[in-house]
């Protein structure tokens, strides 16, 4: 893959591109093992795959701090993974099974961590987005100073409720990222048959809410522009809207043949712009890591994503009084 320059030249240390890439190449091999367990049967319902978009969870976590928040929608594995939940928990949960983060009972689409600060997993389009608020509000209310990351994607930009929250984050200065992950399709439909505008980040502007765009590929540049939205919602401005634009290299779920684009898209995609290449090109160029170097990594990470695999086979299914757990608060 040709190597491709950050937009600036970033204050970057070996360790720091050391953890992003660790922590892509865990989101990417736990869910190509997720999606062999998916094929044997081992994953039922709906599965919805990371796969080529690990570079916009890394590089925001990277800008997160202690008691700061997160949510998003049902293509959660990798924010969950990014957030330090345990892959064992999540690969348990999306077999169904007690040892999992909603002990077995909400799979792939519905996970949640109160430890982490992880607040799902979402399956309705867009319902994310106002939650994502109302998590900001109580931040607000408590009078910390923690943001609330509010991930959802393109297709769920055009959702009403999403505007609904945008007039309200800015009418009450809510310390809210809008995190739209670009990713070029909606479940099957292009942007630019659905959307009225190219940029998702202006949709903002009236309603005064500040955005940009930013390279959904390059780890380094999400960071640069996160650590910006943070700094916005941190000092009491209210609400930022990130759009990264990102892309996807597996279908919208696991049932989805794609057949909306070609194969030659995808695979110049995985060939010019892929996330993980790019932090592996600059730590070989820079003699930040040599190639025994990041086959040891990769080795390491193979070995954790198993180790989840197993545990998750061998954790029992709930129990059905488990049915009645839970219901209410």
């Amino acid at each position: 893959m040709a190597a491709r320059k950050s937009q600036k030249k970033p204050n970057i240390s070996k360790e720091e591109l050391l953890e992003y890439y660790r922590e892509m190449l865990l989101i990417r091999r736990f869910e190509e093992k997720a999606g062999q367990l998916y094929g044997m049967g081992l994953i039922g319902g709906f599965c919805h795959l990371y796969i080529g978009q690990e570079a916009v969870v890394v590089g925001l976590e990277s800008t997160a701090e202690e008691g700061d928040r997160r949510i998003t929608s049902y293509r959660d594995h990798g924010h969950m993974l990014a957030c330090g939940m345990d892959p064992k928990g999540v690969m348990a949960e999306l077999t169904g099974r007690i040892g999992g983060y909603s002990k077995g009972k909400g799979g792939s689409m519905h996970m949640f961590s109160k430890e982490k600060e992880f607040y799902g997993g979402h399956g309705i389009v867009g319902a994310q987005v106002p939650l994502g608020a109302g998590l900001a509000l109580a931040n607000q209310y408590l009078g910390n100073d923690r943001v609330t990351y509010t991930y959802f994607g393109e297709g769920a930009a055009n959702q009403g409720q999403v505007y609904e929250t945008f007039n309200m984050a800015a009418l009450w200065k809510l310390p809210v990222i809008f995190v739209i992950e670009n990713n070029q399709y909606a479940m099957g439909t292009a942007q630019s048959r659905s959307t009225s505008t190219p940029d998702l980040y202006t949709r903002g502007e009236a309603f005064g809410i500040p955005g940009q765009a930013v390279d959904g590929m390059d780890v380094l540049a999400v960071r640069e522009a996160g650590l910006k939205a943070v700094a916005h919602c941190r000092a009491g401005k209210g609400p930022y809207i990130l759009e990264v634009k990102t892309y996807r290299y597996r279908g919208h779920s696991m049932s989805d043949p794609a057949k909306y684009r070609t194969r030659e898209e995808v695979q110049k995609v995985r060939e010019t712009r892929d996330a993980i290449d790019h932090v592996r090109q600059l730590l070989l160029t820079g003699k930040h890591a040599t190639e025994e170097d990041l086959k040891a990594i990769d080795k390491q990470i193979k070995a954790i994503v198993n180790e989840a695999a197993e545990f998750a086979k061998e954790s029992p299914e709930p129990p059905l009084e488990e049915l009645y757990t839970d219901i209410y608060a």
